[in-house]
């Protein structure tokens, strides 16, 4: 790869890195929202790196012809005293050496016996899978590749939530909002079972479910970014499937089942209305819905 190409490449990187974190909240698909500031800083240094790889350099005249120069003489020495070492061998043996009488060399002592004689290095090319590197460069500038959702989501199973061994009183509200994981702790870990008859109202987006009209509501969470997403699921009954990825309010009471309150319950809800919302900016974190003012 070449001298413009590598700085090219260094460029659309950060011009990238930039456009996601700092014009934009596209980072929020790959990454939390706590690794913004690192993001703009590598987006800066690529920039910086490129500007730096870009800038031209002036050789050093006086330096580079000052150590040819001794390079040279050291060279002539050095033919010099393998001519004279030669000539007194022959002379001993009464050899006639080709160069006696002529002073040209002979066929097999040409000094430049191969292109690359002389030189201690070898002019290897960067391999072609170094192109490949502009993909991800680009696709930051023109298609950011979209977040992860119900396609991921029904590929794997729940996130087991954090255990909890006391809960607080729920407020009176109704509907009542809960996170999913909320939810799903009161279900599965609340001896109280304070959620038994209270409606709730729960946000996310459907995932599609193996059984016809069977779907989930689901929340994808991040550790750190998109490499270790988890997702938190509720089975959603009593209302038709809608397409995957679409963001919803689901309002309902819990499913009965098993024991509430222990592991044997069901997350699950019985819905009473499902209304489709917009997608919220930061669509890895498990909020607390917005209940529309009555």
């Amino acid at each position: 790869m070449k001298r413009p190409l590598q700085v090219a490449l260094l460029v659309l990187s950060g011009l990238g890195l930039l456009r996601a974190a700092l014009f934009t909240d596209l980072y929020l698909r790959y990454v939390k929202e706590g690794m913004r500031p690192l993001l703009i800083a590598s987006g800066v240094l690529l920039l910086l790196l490129g500007a730096a790889e870009a800038w031209p350099v002036k050789p050093d005249a006086e330096h580079g012809d000052t150590d040819r120069g001794d390079t040279d003489r050291g060279d002539a020495d050095h033919r010099d005293a393998d001519r004279g070492d030669a000539d007194r061998g022959d002379a001993e043996h009464g050899d006639e050496s080709p160069t006696d009488h002529t002073g040209q060399a002979g066929p097999g002592d040409r000094a430049d016996a191969g292109p690359h004689t002389g030189h201690g290095h070898s002019h290897a090319a960067v391999p072609r899978v170094a192109w490949l590197l502009f993909l991800p460069a680009l696709s930051l500038l023109c298609y950011a590749p979209p977040a992860l959702g119900a396609y991921t989501a029904a590929r794997e199973a729940p996130k087991a939530v954090d255990r909890q061994s006391r809960f607080d009183p729920l407020p009176v509200t109704s509907p009542l909002p809960l996170t999913l994981s909320d939810f799903t702790r009161r279900v599965q870990q609340d001896r109280e079972q304070a959620v038994r008859g209270r409606t709730v109202v729960l946000t996310g987006f459907v995932t599609p479910g193996k059984g016809r009209d069977t779907w989930d509501l689901t929340r994808i969470i991040l550790s750190c970014c998109a490499a270790d997403a988890q997702s938190v699921k509720v089975r959603i009954h009593g209302a038709p499937s809608l397409p995957p990825d679409t963001w919803v309010s689901v309002t309902g009471t819990w499913h009965p089942g098993g024991t509430l309150g222990t592991a044997s319950a069901p997350v699950a809800l019985d819905a009473r209305t499902v209304r489709r919302i917009s997608r919220p900016a930061n669509a890895y974190r498990d909020d607390l819905p917005l209940v529309p003012p009555r």
